[in-house]
């Protein structure tokens, strides 16, 4: 049977110290070795199939390398799921493993799920949820480093640092994208009133349209929900026996559903997209926006990017790196990006 490899072995390989092979494929490689050293110190461990011994691990720094993610509905929902892959990835590249569990939008279930995590000497928690949104922070996020993902503390004095998407500027760039291909009247299916995210692409929108020197149509501006049968009914409210000149170029929706139901109302009524009229989503919803006919242009949620920025800032902290400017502030916002597709193009004459 072949002697399983070790650090030592490792080091050999890679020509550098035994302490090097440690602080790298411990995660604390970035400012301690060279990176051409990490690089080969990765490539041997590769080599040799060598990972560090977790538990003899976990003994010597007194830590789990275990972290607790507690979720409203991200295991089961269809739309979120690549904020814990995200994390996930952070972590697993730093020798931490993640438990998670769903409440499945039961809050009352939040604070015994913390408890149970807290049992299994978690090193850290964080707190996913679908959808922007405030919460009631559980008390027992409080006794370990604790971060939030895509939600907030509800108090106005947030006690735990937060990664959120940066919603106004997804909206003002959404908007821009329509402006700039000449489109002048720009209706907005908004989302919903309860929803935090809904007033902030609002915002963005009217922020657009001031930049560039365009007046806001009010009676363009309604929330009309989230869904496809909301997007087609809000679309031939705008459409419907309404002669071109009176019909808005282009609808911004603030969900790719949204926009799913746009497209089904202007095919209702004979318009072409984009030739009569321009449809803007918002997510990048997965097998939603790239499979539409036309494909959608669409603002894409960092989902991904939020996981790993949040799992990143709650490693910082743990691992001892709260001078980073992550961990001295409370609030990480994250980009969203614009993807363009075919459903968007120059406003008709």
């Amino acid at each position: 049977m072949n002697r399983k490899a070790t650090a030592l072995d490792v080091a050999k390989l890679a020509g550098v110290s035994r302490s090097a092979v440690s602080l790298v494929l411990n995660g604390r490689g970035d400012g301690n070795v060279a990176k051409e050293s990490q690089d080969r110190i990765r490539q041997a461990a590769k080599e040799l199939k060598y990972s560090p011994n977790a538990i003899a691990l976990s003994l010597r720094n007194q830590r789990s390398r275990v972290i607790g993610i507690l979720s409203d509905e991200v295991v089961v929902s269809p739309f979120d799921g690549n904020i814990i892959g995200g994390a996930d990835d952070i972590a697993r590249s730093r020798g931490f493993v993640t438990v998670v569990m769903d409440t499945e939008r039961d809050t009352a279930r939040d604070a015994s799920a913390i408890e149970t995590l807290l049992d299994r000497q978690v090193d850290g928690l964080m707190y996913v949820t679908v959808g922007l949104k405030p919460i009631e922070i559980p008390q027992g996020m409080l006794r370990v480093p604790s971060v939030l993902a895509n939600c907030y503390d509800e108090q106005p004095q947030p006690q735990l640092h937060h990664v959120i998407p940066d919603e106004v500027t997804g909206g003002r760039e959404a908007t821009e994208h329509l402006l700039q291909w000449g489109h002048r009247d720009i209706a907005l299916l908004a989302g919903s009133e309860d929803s935090p995210a809904a007033p902030l692409r609002v915002q963005g929108y009217r922020e657009a349209h001031t930049l560039a020197g365009v007046p806001v149509r009010e009676e363009r501006v309604f929330m009309a929900g989230w869904d496809i049968d909301a997007g087609y009914h809000g679309a031939m409210k705008l459409l419907d026996d309404v002669s071109p000149a009176d019909r808005p170029t282009a609808i911004m929706c603030a969900n790719d559903r949204l926009a799913v139901g746009v497209a089904l109302a202007a095919a209702r009524l004979g318009l072409s997209v984009p030739r009569d009229l321009s449809i803007m989503g918002y997510d990048d919803e997965a097998r939603i926006a790239d499979t539409m006919v036309p494909a959608l242009t669409t603002m894409a949620l960092p989902l991904r990017e939020i996981g790993r920025a949040a799992m990143t800032t709650l490693l910082d902290t743990i691992e001892g790196g709260e001078g980073t400017t992550a961990a001295r502030t409370m609030e990480t916002m994250v980009p969203c990006r614009l993807v363009v597709r075919e459903s968007t193009g120059p406003a008709p004459r």
